[in-house]
């Protein structure tokens, strides 16, 4: 099921014309294929407010660090610290950032640190 979120403004035009013809809320969500309280919320939004458009789009603040630069960074080498990549991202030209920015980036490109399971000492 999906969430009223994840809805496209056609699966929200389909809920409220269906309402407005007087289809029940579980043969409505089952038309469009999400959850029951999606209905009744965006029937309600659109009862109370008269429009249905999600406006929680685009809500996010723009990245201040460019992941293609710091994967460039971390593929020269893979053995750096997060300090040590901080430090050589900040002497770029671009804007200057933190270790935690730069730490959370690195997860969000799926590279985070691993130790080894076996020595090989």
């Amino acid at each position: 099921m999906r969430k009223a979120a994840d809805l496209s403004e056609f699966d929200r035009g389909q809920i409220v014309m269906a309402r407005r013809f007087g289809t029940s809320i579980t043969e409505t969500a089952r038309l469009v294929g999400c959850s029951r309280s999606a209905v009744v919320s965006i029937h309600a939004k659109w009862t109370n407010d008269g429009y249905i458009s999600s406006r929680r789009q685009g809500v996010d603040r723009p990245r201040i660090i460019k992941e293609k630069g710091l994967s460039r960074l971390v593929k020269e080498n893979r053995r750096q610290t997060v300090a040590q990549l901080t430090a050589q991202y900040n002497a770029g030209p671009s804007a200057t950032v933190s270790e935690y920015t730069v730490q959370l980036t690195l997860l969000d490109m799926g590279l985070c640190s691993r130790r080894p399971l076996v020595c090989l000492c």
